[in-house]
């Protein structure tokens, strides 16, 4: 048996991935973590009977250690509870699937501990990643990610044996938006930028693949994953989604991951690496695809994007800043506060405005971020 534990359970990277151990039937489950879902939580201890079960909340911890009494799961709160189900003594691999920077501290802690990461928080490599993969390095632990993008990138570099990577080519579908010019991005609605052509998402994320500010993030996470310059990295808007990523190496051959848009896919591949099973669902026929295109982003509609780059470019603590600036402003935009395109607008002016650090460490990076938050919360 598979022994793992899901930080972040209840969203859909987690649920998707709780499927998975539904299907396979070789997995245990060891701990759970969510945010505030009491109800689904409760669902997913009676189904899965984990050890541990973690909320953020005292009073949601409560609510669920009273449901539960009649099982043997133990319950925790916040985030020495999260620090907890990350280095369970049993779990041999973390799913790291929780939202924003709060994913940080239980990554160290796992990777410290010599788990193996399925990573689906993309906020620790971007605001962390100096501080991460040299961690992982030094504990000899896996780092297996599960964004559909950098799964392809992984499985495109698999059996390759250190052969030069000459640019990796980092797909994107373009979002609800593409093709659209700045100007007629004006008055988007909350409502519209939640509808995404091919993938089912978050509300968070959805929004962010609207902006593009999702892809400016993967790139960031792409540099450390990968170990490659920022030049390396080419953005292809390809709105089919079935070329999930390319590795041009340095003969120009050019290596692809395809499929259909199905996120089990690299949860299954990274939970079971390098082992692929079977798994049920559609599969791609090529005798129905009617073309594959691609397109240059638009770095002047998505600013996000290009904005991306710029912080990446320089570094230190501007990723975190990038990160911590879209977090709040998509928060905003969702509660209907800003219109769509005050969302980078908010990034570019917290990037001009916070103090730069160059080699932020983890309360260097922690700090950022609320400084970013006062700051938005002092203008908007």
């Amino acid at each position: 048996m598979k022994k793992i534990a899901i930080l972040g359970s209840t969203g859909s990277i987690g649920t998707q991935a709780l499927e998975i151990a539904r299907e396979q039937k070789d997995i245990e489950v060891v701990a759970l973590a969510a945010g505030t879902n009491v109800d689904l939580l409760e669902q997913q201890v009676r189904e899965f009977c984990p050890k541990l079960a973690v909320l953020w909340g005292e009073k949601e911890a409560s609510c669920l250690r009273a449901r539960v009494r009649d099982l043997p799961t133990r319950v925790a709160a916040g985030m020495e509870g999260l620090l907890e189900a990350a280095t369970v003594p049993e779990a041999e691999i973390i799913v790291t699937a929780v939202v924003g920077m709060i994913g940080i501290r239980p990554t160290i802690a796992a990777i410290e501990a010599g788990k193996d990461i399925a990573l689906a928080n993309k906020e620790t490599l971007v605001t962390a990643g100096h501080i991460i993969m040299p961690l992982a390095k030094e504990k000899g632990v896996h780092i297996l990610p599960v964004d559909s993008e950098h799964s392809a990138i992984f499985q495109s570099l698999h059996g390759e044996n250190g052969n030069p990577i000459h640019k990796i080519l980092l797909t994107a579908s373009g979002g609800p938006f593409r093709g659209k010019k700045r100007e007629e991005l004006a008055d988007v609605q909350v409502e519209d930028a939640l509808k995404h052509p091919n993938w089912s998402m978050g509300r968070k994320i959805t929004v962010d693949s609207a902006t593009m500010v999702n892809k400016g993030l993967e790139v960031m996470e792409a540099k450390w994953l990968f170990g490659v310059s920022l030049e390396q990295i080419q953005v292809l808007v390809h709105p089919q989604s079935v070329i999930h990523s390319m590795v041009e190496y340095a003969d120009g051959a050019v290596i692809a991951q395809l499929g259909l848009p199905d996120m089990r896919l690299p949860i299954q591949y990274a939970l079971y690496y390098p082992q692929r099973r079977s798994l049920s669902g559609e599969r791609l026929d090529f005798y129905k695809l009617s073309g594959l295109t691609f397109e240059e982003p638009d770095l002047e509609a998505f600013l996000g994007l290009r904005l991306a780059f710029a912080a990446m470019r320089r570094g230190g603590n501007l990723p975190t800043v990038y990160n911590a600036a879209n977090e709040k402003a998509v928060a905003l935009f969702l509660g209907k506060k800003i219109r769509f395109l005050e969302i980078p607008e908010i990034i570019g002016s917290c990037m001009e405005q916070c103090p730069y650090i160059k080699d932020p460490g983890i309360e260097e990076i922690l700090e950022t971020e609320a400084g970013v938050y006062a700051y938005i919360e002092s203008r908007w």
